[in-house]
């Protein structure tokens, strides 16, 4: 019986790595330490910064004596003592909060909805093409960024009232002027953005025009481009474009004042005033605040990442 006998294997060592180290560990040690306490300073500001949250949402379900009983002690901001729905009920008894819910509703969408398109086209237009005077255009437009609103309402309620505009007055379709209480006044012109172009064309000039090249080479016309390679590739810019403009829309309140007067069309900002008229209530207030709110954290908490993203990665580096 013949064979050959073999060596036993010597056990192979893992290899040491950085890590395993001293210095490794307590380089290791040192991120962990960072890393809580910059968890901790941002829960700290979280907390900090959701106090008036907090205290609105919990003094939406008291009356107001009690509002007021607990304004200087921390049961402000804890759901204690009489707690009830009442002042919600009492908010939908005393304004059409339906009917201003649908307005904002109807306006915002329909102006963020025109607006994305129109500034996203801008902003390719001023990013990818070349044409004579795009960079005065483009200085033009961030001039505008400095011009308060304010300056120039009085001036747009004389134009908005000097524009054709169809009426239906007993079943016949006529032919008018001014855009006084209707849904287009508060619409058409917040449509086009001095920031919203700008940042579209920040946005749009960080994907590289080799793109737009290749499918030049391959016969697709500029709006091809536009909507088959640009806006794919967008996305964090367009969810952004969407918050920013989303906020101001829904939160319209000198405007609408100006030009509304009917009350079927007033958006939810004006009906604020409705609750300061004769005695405050501010348990109601508290609960129309609420209501009006809650489609802000909704919009913001479903786009958060994408508006991250893109402040982070690109569109307002010049």
């Amino acid at each position: 019986m013949t064979g050959t006998l073999e060596r036993p294997r010597r056990a192979t060592r893992p290899a040491r790595t950085d890590a395993d180290s001293p210095r490794g560990r307590t380089r290791v040690a040192e991120g962990r330490r960072g890393r809580i306490l910059t968890y901790m300073s941002m829960s700290i500001l979280a907390v900090f910064f959701l106090f008036p949250l907090v205290f609105m949402f919990v003094s939406s379900l008291k009356p107001d004596a009690q509002i007021l009983r607990d304004i200087d002690s921390p049961a402000a901001f804890l759901p204690v003592g009489d707690i009830s729905l009442d002042n919600y009920f009492g908010v939908f008894d005393r304004v059409p909060v339906a009917q201003f819910l649908f307005n904002s509703i109807l306006v915002t969408v329909l102006t963020v909805g025109l607006g994305l398109i129109v500034n996203s086209l801008a902003g390719f237009a001023l990013s990818r093409l070349r044409w004579k005077g795009r960079v005065v255009v483009m200085a033009l437009v961030i001039a505008t960024l400095i011009v308060p609103f304010e300056t120039i309402a009085v001036p747009m309620v004389y134009w908005v009232n000097q524009l054709p505009t169809l009426v239906m007055e007993g079943g016949v379709l006529k032919y008018d002027f001014g855009w006084l209480n209707t849904y287009q006044v508060q619409i058409v012109p917040f449509i086009a953005n001095a920031f919203s172009i700008f940042l579209f064309a920040q946005y749009f000039s960080t994907i590289p025009t080799s793109l737009d090249e290749a499918a030049r080479i391959d016969g697709a016309s500029w709006f091809t481009i536009y909507r088959r390679i640009i806006v794919p590739l967008s996305g964090p810019a367009f969810a952004t474009v969407a918050i920013l403009t989303f906020l101001p829309a829904w939160n319209q309140y000198l405007w609408p004042l100006m030009v509304v007067q009917k009350e079927e069309l007033r958006p939810v900002m004006v009906g604020m005033q409705y609750f300061f008229q004769l005695n405050t209530a501010w348990g109601e207030v508290m609960a129309y605040t609420s209501l009006i709110t809650l489609p802000v954290l909704i919009v913001f908490l479903v786009f958060q990442r994408a508006f991250v993203s893109s402040i982070a990665a690109s569109g307002v580096k010049g």
